[in-house]
């Protein structure tokens, strides 16, 4: 029968897809790289964009800095390198070469790499399975730092003037994912990144730059039934009307400090006996626990004339002993029942996986989201980030399509685990392609492969 993580792997085997295999999203990378901008003239042209973004994309994708350098290194040596049979690339520049011209490249120039990875993904059927709450597709969205100096500053850079007199350069970037409660996948989406705007004498702002998500975005996602996912920066009156002038629905953290008059009008509400309330006794292991819903619709989401109406709810988990152990509250546009509630309660909570699925895994498991792979003076940051991003995504699919990679993911104990296999293995050998390389790790780790095709 074999070892467990034989019988592991067979049971986690499936078939790579047509248009999401490994080799198939490289080539779309190169040929999408071959439209990039090039600021070159002349016959200086040694490396072709396409090399230039691949070389970038393959340092993020393995996540090893040094990637190139061994490349180089086993390129002349052996004639061979894993740059050209994994990296489809034709030559490798060098970090400097890549640096200097894709700080020229904008960041929208990776974007279509984005929509037509999530356009096969749905076309698999595998956006249809993230889809909750009479078929929404929960999008969440949050901003995340990733760059932040005294003295490294680009064209792109937010400038924060401190009390002491210190001023600060910033990069922040709105990280869209897809999520669903229950998942412990996220697709990401394109992103949107919070830099200056040209015509606009005031900062942008994270709220400015969802805004401009929202626009972007709002005739690919219109027919497709999407609710917005946010923390309580996202539910005031700008930023859902703007959602609803996109053609989403919302659903926002809603807090009490930031929202008077939206509480007020509840705790009148109260008195006269029109909050609704649902209680749901539970068990978590051996204790028991209590889950107290809380819904009203049709209350004001600010004061004055204009506010729009929103629908407000609320879970509160006690202890047997009545010590409260949770709670929080959310406003949507979507009418709420008591038969719905609950599901609403839990697609809000779905709104962390941005934070620990995303960000969290960005910043902490590997992908190294903080740290400067180069600054430049226009658009380097803001582009290598789009890079990373892409790479976080394309990993995703592996892991979602490709069952031996499923498999060697399963079978070590962290993101960065792999990430250092992988690193080990392609400084000392070439393989001959990406299947190459997932079956040398497979037969490495003692671990068997049923395709289910």
């Amino acid at each position: 029968m074999g070892s467990g993580r034989e019988r592991m792997a067979a049971r986690a085997g499936a078939a790579v897809c047509g248009g999401l295999g490994f080799d198939d999203l490289i080539g779309e990378l190169r040929n999408l790289a071959s439209t990039f901008p090039d600021k070159r003239t002349g016959r200086n042209t040694r490396f072709a964009m396409e090399d230039v973004v691949l070389a970038a994309f393959s340092v993020f994708w393995t996540q090893s800095p040094s990637f190139l350098a061994h490349q180089t290194a086993m390129q002349q040596a052996r004639g061979q390198s894993n740059a050209k049979t994994l990296f489809a690339m034709t030559e490798i520049p060098s970090d400097n070469h890549i640096r200097d011209l894709i700080d020229y490249v904008p960041p929208e120039a990776v974007f279509p790499m984005f929509n037509r990875i999530e356009a096969q993904l749905e076309a698999e059927g595998y956006v249809e399975a993230f889809r909750v709450l009479n078929d929404q597709l929960l999008i969440a969205l949050d901003g995340v730092q990733y760059h932040s100096s005294q003295c490294i500053r680009c064209d792109q850079c937010t400038v924060r003037e401190h009390r002491s007199g210190k001023v600060s350069y910033s990069h922040t970037v709105v990280t869209p994912v897809i999520v669903a409660p229950g998942r412990n996948r996220v697709l990401a989406l394109q992103p949107e990144f919070v830099t200056p705007q040209d015509g606009h004498d005031k900062q942008d702002s994270e709220h400015a730059a969802a805004k401009r998500w929202m626009n972007r975005c709002a005739e690919h996602y219109r027919e497709r039934k999407v609710t917005l996912l946010g923390d309580d920066l996202y539910a005031h009156q700008p930023l859902c009307e703007a959602a609803l002038g996109a053609g989403f629905s919302f659903l926002f953290v809603c807090k009490p400090t930031s929202h008077k008059t939206l509480y007020e009008w509840l705790d009148a509400l109260r008195r006269t006996g029109h909050v609704e309330q649902i209680l749901v006794p539970r068990r978590k292991g051996r204790r028991r626990e209590i889950d107290t819903y809380e819904f009203a619709n049709h209350l004001p989401l600010r004061a004055g004339e204009g506010a729009i109406e929103v629908n407000w709810y609320q879970i509160t988990t006690t202890e047997a002993n009545g010590k409260e152990c949770y709670r929080n509250a959310f406003v949507t546009n979507h009418a709420i029942t008591p038969d719905n509630v609950a599901d609403l309660v839990e697609a809000g909570r779905a709104r962390w996986k941005i934070e620990n699925e995303n960000n969290n895994t960005l910043k902490t498991q590997g992908y190294h989201l903080a740290h400067n792979f180069g600054h430049g003076k226009h658009h380097l940051a803001t582009t290598l980030v789009s890079l990373n991003l892409l790479a976080f995504l394309i990993h995703t699919v592996l892991d979602l399509d490709n069952g031996k990679y499923r498999a060697i993911r399963g079978a070590l104990s962290s993101r960065e685990m792999f990430f250092q296999h992988v690193q080990a293995l392609t400084c000392y050998l070439c393989f001959e392609s990406f299947e190459a390389l997932l079956d040398f790790m497979m037969q490495a780790l003692e671990l068997s492969y049923i395709d289910t095709s």
